[in-house]
């Protein structure tokens, strides 16, 4: 049940953003004095709707979304009433279109900003000196934190009934003991430590420790297992040994902020996230033949994109594993991505109509430099083929996304 309602928050989570998305489009156009006729939550068939002024809200049947409607978006449409023809949204100037226009990513990064500073406040936002590479994680001391089990095989998946105990609990060592020697050969690092432990033959060592500043030995009965090379996890697999524990970093994974600190903690948040957004969007078109794979029985890549049924899911399992940062992560993360997404200037997302009002502004300035006519605005119609191409690509692509999703969807926590 749990599950099910972390997914049903998040899809809702989604849905409220979008709204909002939708809301900023209203709110600007209607402060510039644009026609607003149609603002609604959802497609397909009306179920609620009432009137205000010259406006209907409205809650539709399919909760998928949202919409509003400006009167006179481009040109080409009929929509001006006699009477409205100045208040028709391409008649305005280049800098209010850009606002409306830009009003809804603007939203989602407020939205993620926010969240961001609060959890900043709160819980903490991941520390930027934790270590991000496997080569920071074998620089760590080699301190330990007991694993519940030894996974002889198909390393990564959580403990089950009948997985043998670990030998270092079995040996009565301790979670924050410090490893300084195998057999007698000194290690300094987790790394040091797992090569000297990979590299003993299973059954009984000496494991030289300190805990509270206090040196200690211990026999353990190290495990015989099943590995890839270190640094190659989708290598194959040797027979090496395993003491059963796991790392326990120096450096804490969160830092938590006052409330004027977490203020720059979230800009620096951002920063790093954008960078990490742009190059995760170049690469979406080398992750499509991943996805194929998922889709058709290989191995769900944790790289690949997800579709909003994916980022449900995980918000699902979030809930059901207890962990509402990586929940609210995971909200900020999806409202960040569709705020940049909705800027490619490309239609019919909002970057597109932004690109063409500063293309049309642009050609207006070089036409009258060159004492030419002004050419005047963007024939919409002429660029239908290339929209529709778009919608089409875009489509097959989430209905893909959703698939893999569906079918073979990725996980946060072992199930």
């Amino acid at each position: 049940m749990s599950y099910l309602l972390g997914v049903a928050l998040f899809a809702l989570a989604i849905l409220i953003s979008v709204s909002l998305h939708e809301a900023g489009h209203m709110l600007t156009a209607k402060a510039f004095g644009m026609k607003v006729t149609r603002f609604f939550v959802g497609f397909g068939p009306t179920l609620w709707s009432f009137k205000r002024g010259e406006t209907e809200y409205g809650v539709k049947g399919i909760p998928l979304g949202g919409f509003c409607k400006i009167v006179g978006m481009t040109p080409q449409d009929d929509d001006v009433e006699p009477g409205d023809e100045k208040r028709a949204m391409w008649r305005y100037p280049v800098w209010k279109r850009t606002i409306v226009m830009s009003a809804g990513s603007i939203t989602h990064f407020a939205l993620a900003l926010v969240t961001l500073w609060i959890l900043a406040v709160s819980a903490g936002l991941p520390n930027p000196e934790f270590p991000s590479t496997e080569d920071g994680f074998k620089a760590e001391p080699a301190v330990i934190a007991l694993a519940p089990c030894v996974v002889v095989e198909n390393a990564g998946r959580a403990c089950q009934a009948g997985d043998p105990a670990s030998p270092a609990a079995k040996a009565q060592l301790q979670d924050g003991d410090r490893i300084t020697a195998v057999n007698g050969r000194p290690v300094s690092t987790w790394g040091d430590m797992l090569d000297v432990v990979r590299a003993t033959k299973p059954g009984a060592a000496t494991v030289d420790y300190v805990r509270d500043g206090r040196p200690a030995t211990a026999t353990v009965d190290l495990a015989a297992v099943q590995r890839p090379p270190l640094g190659d996890p989708k290598g194959a697999t040797s027979a090496v040994s395993a003491l059963g524990v796991a790392l326990q970093p120096s450096t804490p994974t969160r830092v938590q902020y006052g409330p004027v600190a977490a203020f720059g903690a979230t800009a620096d948040f951002t920063g790093n996230m954008a960078v990490q957004t742009l190059h995760a969007m170049q690469r979406i078109p080398q992750k499509v033949p991943a996805l194929w794979s998922a889709v058709t029985g290989g191995e769900r890549d944790v790289d690949t994109p997800i579709s909003v049924v994916g980022a449900s899911r995980l918000g699902g399992e979030a809930v059901e594993n207890n962990a509402w940062l990586v929940f609210f992560m995971l909200f900020v993360s999806l409202n960040f991505f569709i705020g940049v997404f909705n800027l490619l200037p490309l239609l019919p997302v909002d970057g597109g109509h932004i690109a063409i009002i500063w293309f049309e502004r642009a050609r207006s300035w070089l036409y009258a430099r060159l004492g030419r006519a002004d050419p005047g605005r963007v024939d919409y119609l002429k660029l239908m083929p290339l929209t529709y191409a778009v919608i089409l690509i875009g489509g097959v692509f989430t209905l893909l996304t959703i698939t893999a999703d569906v079918v073979n969807p990725i996980t946060l926590f072992p199930r």
